[in-house]
Parts: structure tokens; C-alpha cells; sequence
């Protein structure tokens, strides 16, 4: 299989790549706490992890693409008070992506996709989405959360919760089958918490500000307890095929401009 990561191509191979319609795939996570028995780089691994493997769907069915290297720094305030954790401001955080993707597209390539690992970003990986749009009108950039694009391929994966948390039996179980070392298995036990980001009586639509420590004192929300490699392997193999078969779809990247409206 060729090559798809961008660290590992020669500056010549990355010119021939642009002139292909190669997507461009960067993945963006965060260094922050996951509980007592998770690594703070449980974002960054998962969402390099997910975006190779993506990748290779991607490259498998004939579609050119690359992955950058992950941008390991997020919006985390809301999980500074556990310690352990790497944040930076939503100024900051836009500005990086700003201009990874102006130097993506002065290369030649013209689709970039933000393929987010973190939930703190989630609404700022928006906002990076119109604006770089905005700045590169001749290029199309699309983003989006991995867990939120594609939630159900966690159905019939999960025993105890829908689909993925924080820290919870989905990202521990991609964490026992990603990495070697990084899940601390003697504080399994202690790794469950709520099973949701907000209270009860708040919409989803209704923003407030909240500390992770206020929702959940042991920094886990869901339950890890029923983690195991062989979920995290489902689950990594479910996501690559669901997102390569999203970002594969030729409609996707399409323009509606030229679409021929057809009376009701």
C-alpha cells in the first residue's frame, strides 16, 4: 500500500500527491486527563489511530489520501482542575489550524479534512470550518468529531452505554488495542462515573460553562469497567470503514451551485 502519512513522504511524493485530488486528512485531539487509569494522551493516539485507519479504507477502495500528524493541542479548560492537562485559548487554538491548512492548500491540495478526538473542540472545529472556508474559497474543508460523524458504528460494541464519553468503556477499550502500557488495568475499577456530560434539566442546545471536576470527581464519564481489546479492535475497524465511506462519498465535495432545482 502506498504511503499515507504525510511525516513519513518526501517533499517531491507530497507535489505528486496534490496534483491527484488527494484528501488531506488532519487530525486534531488534546493532552488531558482520562481518569485514574488512562493516559492524557489517550486523545492524541486515538485520533491518530482513527484517522490511519480511515486512511486506509480510504486508500484501499482507490481514493488518494494523506494524514498529517496530529495536533495534540486542544481546548481543555473544563479539565485543568484534574491536573495533567495541556490547553490552549480559542484564539490560539483557530490560529493553528488556520494556518496548518494555508500551508496545506499553498501546496496544491484542495480538500482538508479536520477529523477531531477531542469533545472540547467539537464547536470550534466548526468555527475553523467557516473560516478557513472563508480565507480559501477555492478549496473545501469540512470537519467534524469521529465519535459524533459516525455514532453508530458503537451499536452491538458497547454493553454499557451507547457510544463514546470520556475515558469510558469506548475509549478504554481503543486504548487497550491502539497502545501497549497506557491503560493502567489495577485502576480499572475505579473508572466509571455519570453517564452524561449535563444535568438532567439542561437542553443540549443550552450552552453553560462547567468545570469536568463539577460533573464528575473521578474524571470519567460512562463506564470502563467492561473494556476489553477486542471491543477496542471492533470498534477502530467500524469507524475506518463508517468515515471512508463518508469522506469517499464523491457528493460530499461536490458543489450544489450547478444542482437543478426540481419543483415541489
Amino acid at each position: 500500500m502506498r504511503e499515507i502519512l504525510w511525516a513519513r513522504m518526501t517533499a517531491p511524493e507530497l507535489r505528486a500527491a496534490a496534483g491527484q485530488d488527494t484528501l488531506v486528512i488532519l487530525p486534531v485531539a488534546s493532552l488531558e486527563q482520562h481518569g485514574p487509569h488512562l493516559a492524557t494522551g489517550t486523545d492524541t493516539y486515538l485520533g491518530e489511530a482513527v484517522a490511519a485507519r480511515t486512511a486506509e479504507k480510504l486508500m484501499a477502495a482507490g481514493k488518494p489520501v494523506v494524514v498529517l500528524p496530529v495536533v495534540w493541542h486542544g481546548l481543555a479548560e473544563h479539565h485543568m482542575q484534574f491536573g495533567g492537562t495541556i490547553t490552549l485559548d480559542q484564539p490560539v487554538f483557530l490560529a493553528v489550524l488556520r494556518s496548518l491548512a494555508r500551508s496545506v492548500f499553498r501546496h496544491g491540495f484542495t480538500r482538508l479534512m479536520l477529523l477531531n478526538a477531542h469533545g472540547g473542540n467539537t464547536e470550534a472545529i466548526g468555527v475553523a470550518v467557516t473560516e478557513i472556508g472563508n480565507e480559501h474559497p477555492g478549496c473545501q474543508v469540512a470537519g467534524g468529531t469521529y465519535w459524533l460523524v459516525a455514532p453508530e458504528v458503537f451499536e452491538g460494541i458497547l454493553e454499557d452505554q451507547p457510544g463514546l464519553m470520556h475515558a469510558c468503556e469506548a475509549e478504554t477499550a481503543m486504548m487497550m488495542h491502539v497502545t501497549q502500557g497506557t491503560v493502567r488495568m489495577e485502576r480499572l475499577a475505579e473508572a466509571f462515573g455519570p453517564h452524561a456530560h449535563r444535568p438532567a434539566a439542561q437542553p443540549r442546545a443550552l450552552y453553560f460553562r462547567r468545570s469536568f471536576f463539577d460533573m464528575t470527581p473521578t474524571g470519567v464519564v460512562g463506564d470502563a469497567r467492561r473494556a476489553s481489546p477486542e471491543k477496542g479492535a471492533a470498534a477502530l475497524e467500524a469507524l475506518g470503514v463508517r468515515l471512508a465511506e463518508i469522506l469517499g462519498e464523491p457528493a460530499l465535495w461536490g458543489s450544489a451551485a450547478g444542482a437543478k432545482l426540481t419543483p415541489p
